[in-house]
């Protein structure tokens, strides 16, 4: 008995899906999964081979093919970020109270706002964590099956894009972070005013 056709229609050449590959990924602002570009192609298409094949083609490129989390989108190649950078215009900057908790969201996420504070040592105000979702930095996680039933934050796909991590796991140690002057020397535990709070932060500093 022969054996049934996956599709009506015969898949178009493997060098044709790439270039719809390249077509849709550059046409879109927003990365895209598997099932969106699957659903873009015509039927019989393998999307995931064709991304492969692109993959491969734009290495050492100067724009190249990344994954961030489970979605796939052109970026322009890491070392030669520099070239954009008087395109960036730098207005306002995160509050340390809200740097300390999106790093601790991305470091040690699903985090709960109890173990965010409990890390911090001192209570984070409901504003942060409103104002860090509002910028699509960090989203609601699954409720932990604890007493309370607590809700968690993770980091976004658009905190990865925008530094440039296909998951959370890439992000650098703690040593390469003083080294780039992003985290402060924080005074040992226990010698900061146990009342802080920061509450009267906001989550932007003029």
């Amino acid at each position: 008995m022969a054996e049934p056709l996956d599709s009506l229609f015969e898949a178009p050449p493997m060098a044709e899906q790439e270039r719809m590959i390249e077509a849709i990924l550059f046409a879109t602002a927003d990365p895209m999964t598997l099932p969106q570009l699957a659903g873009r192609m015509p039927h019989g298409c393998d999307p995931a081979t064709a991304l492969a094949h692109v993959r491969k083609r734009y290495e050492g490129r100067g724009v190249v093919l990344m994954k961030i989390g489970d979605a796939w989108a052109f970026r322009t190649a890491a070392d030669l970020g520099y070239l954009m950078q008087h395109e960036v215009v730098e207005t306002r900057k995160l509050s340390r109270a809200a740097i300390e908790t999106l790093a601790i969201v991305a470091y040690h996420q699903p985090a709960t706002r109890a173990e965010i504070e409990e890390i911090r040592g001192v209570s984070v105000s409901r504003g942060t964590l409103d104002q860090l979702i509002e910028l699509d930095w960090i989203r609601l996680g699954r409720r932990r099956m604890s007493p309370g039933r607590p809700v968690t934050f993770i980091v976004t796909s658009h905190f990865l894009d925008h530094f440039g991590l296909e998951t959370a796991r890439d992000l650098p140690g703690l040593k390469e972070l003083r080294a780039a002057g992003l985290l402060e020397n924080r005074p040992p535990p226990g010698t900061e005013d146990p009342d802080a709070d920061d509450s009267q932060d906001d989550l932007f500093e003029e």
